[in-house]
C-alpha cells in the first residue's frame, strides 16, 4: 500500500479544547503520525500524518476526536529520524 504525507492543522484557541490529548492516537493500522508541533505564537498545532488518502486521514482524526481545521497534502523537505517516510515515488 502506498502512503502519502498529509499536514493537519488544528487551531488551538478554542475554549475548552486541548489539541495535545488525542494527537498520538492518529497512528492506527491505516495511518501513522510522523510528527506534531505547536506554533505557540499562532496557537496552531500541525500534525504530519502518513496515510493512503486524505479521506482516510480525516476519518481517523474524527474517530479519535482530533478536530481538523485544515488538511492538505505535504512533502518532506527533511524527514525526522526513523523508518523511511513516504516519498513522491510512493504516490499513486
Amino acid at each position: 500500500m502506498a502512503t502519502r504525507l498529509f499536514a493537519l492543522e488544528r487551531y488551538d484557541g478554542v475554549a475548552g479544547e486541548c489539541a495535545d490529548e488525542p494527537v498520538g492516537a492518529l497512528t492506527t493500522g491505516a495511518t501513522r503520525l510522523r510528527a506534531a508541533v505547536r506554533i505557540v505564537a499562532d496557537e496552531v498545532v500541525l500534525a504530519l500524518v502518513e496515510g493512503p488518502d486524505a479521506e482516510t486521514v480525516a476519518a481517523v482524526a474524527a474517530a479519535v476526536g482530533w478536530r481538523v481545521d485544515r488538511l492538505g497534502p505535504a512533502e518532506w523537505i527533511t524527514a525526522p529520524e526513523g523508518p523511511a517516510p513516504a516519498t513522491q515515488g510512493d504516490r499513486p
